[in-house]
């Protein structure tokens, strides 16, 4: 028989909860980045920090408070599916080059266990992946029950690139984005947690990044003169993107615009999506699939009496300690759920992120779910009048770069 537990307070101080966990949340970032149907990026201000109040400095010290709750939660779901969970989480991230997906992967997905976490890049399809179904090397990517995937870039490269150059007609990319969707449902009713990011650095900010890729030889490896060719269609990208968004960002599988000028608001909002997820997923630990006394037995027969009699003396308070440790683990994740159950950031508006670097910005409007997909059938593909809108992208970005650039994060 196992020692009697000690009473007394749990020492919960591994992962505290509640409301001060939140600190520097005014609003929920699932909430407060989601796409609503109207979203206009151009009115999305790249330097703001959308329902943060703090600064960097509080972000750094937020992130670490949280940091033990992410990981006691990720070992949660890895432990899951040793017993047939089939939960597990997927964030695709899509952004323009330096928008900062690769430092986002290294930061957010580096606070865990890298056990439970696979990390996928996709560059242009090989010849191999071009003879396949566009969706093909997608479906080989997508993380096994227990994992938290990473897509740096994704099947949406798939819609945005050849709708940009114009390489397929508006009812093959209208078929694409059909397919995407039955993808995307096919992923939550298998288990999948799906968080899609759309990472938005402004012009001028990405013009200084690739400079400084220029000029940095520690980071030449990190460019190439390809970029530029990119970058001069970097209105029509914005173009395709804003349909895109309002196209795919299904009421299961929603977009969430990331402002990237401030990379660690970026790092920080994705981390806290990560964590809310998790949170929402309501995991536990296994129960034991086999008789605990027994085997307890058969194990304390092979200890000799002193290591047995040290061991028991310590054992009461270290199964306090993890009892303590559970509960706070379990106290955290209902306060967060509890915090998106209450409309902690309700999105109602004219969804646009509204935000002016103050950190109360949000994306208002109508969560972009139910988006008229028969709208953006015959949207996503035409690129015609990308270059009609750059006196309006360029009217907007005057105001996002008078910031954007004054506090750019390494």
């Amino acid at each position: 028989m196992a020692p009697k537990r000690t009473k007394g307070a749990s020492r919960r101080s591994a992962v505290s909860g509640g409301s001060a966990r939140r600190q520097g949340w005014q609003v929920d970032p699932r909430q407060a980045l989601r796409v609503g149907a109207d979203i206009h990026l151009a009115s999305v201000d790249q330097a703001s920090t959308p329902g943060w109040t703090g600064g960097e400095e509080e972000a750094i010290a937020y992130t670490s408070s949280i940091t033990p709750l992410l990981a006691s939660l990720q070992e949660r779901l890895f432990a899951a599916a040793t017993d047939g969970s089939t939960r597990r989480v997927l964030v695709v991230a899509q952004g323009l080059d330096t928008a900062g997906k690769g430092g986002l992967a290294r930061h957010v997905m580096g606070l865990v266990d890298p056990q439970g976490v696979r990390l996928t890049a996709f560059k242009a399809p090989t010849v191999e992946e071009r003879s396949h179904d566009f969706l093909w090397r997608i479906r080989a990517a997508v993380p096994p029950a227990g994992i938290i995937g990473f897509f740096d870039r994704s099947h949406y490269e798939d819609v945005l690139v050849p709708a940009v150059n114009g390489e397929l007609s508006e009812a093959s990319l209208a078929a694409r984005i059909e397919q995407i969707h039955d993808f995307e449902r096919e992923l939550i009713d298998s288990g999948t947690a799906l968080i899609k990011v759309a990472l938005m650095v402004s012009y001028d900010e990405q013009g200084l990044r690739l400079l400084e890729r220029v000029d940095r030889p520690d980071k030449h490896w990190k460019y190439a003169a390809s970029d530029m060719d990119t970058r001069e269609k970097w209105f029509d990208y914005h173009a395709v993107y804003q349909r895109m968004l309002r196209a795919t960002s299904f009421e299961e599988a929603p977009w969430y615009v990331v402002p990237a000028d401030r990379k660690w608001y970026a790092r920080l909002a994705v981390t806290e999506l990560v964590l809310r997820t998790l949170a929402e997923l309501e995991i536990s630990w296994p129960e034991a699939h086999f008789d605990v006394e027994a085997e307890r037995a058969r194990v304390r027969a092979t200890i000799s009496a002193g290591a047995l009699a040290r061991y028991d003396e310590r054992l009461a308070s270290r199964l306090d300690r993890v009892a303590g440790r559970i509960a706070a683990v379990d106290d955290a994740a209902r306060s967060l759920s509890a915090d998106e159950a209450a409309g902690n950031g309700n999105g109602s508006g004219n969804g646009k992120v509204d935000g002016n670097g103050s950190g109360n910005g949000k994306v208002r409007g109508t969560p972009g779910g139910s988006t008229a997909r028969s709208t953006a059938r015959s949207t996503v593909g035409s690129t015609s009048g990308g270059a009609g809108r750059r006196e309006e992208e360029q009217a907007g970005r005057a105001e996002e770069t008078s910031t954007g650039t004054e506090e750019r994060a390494g």
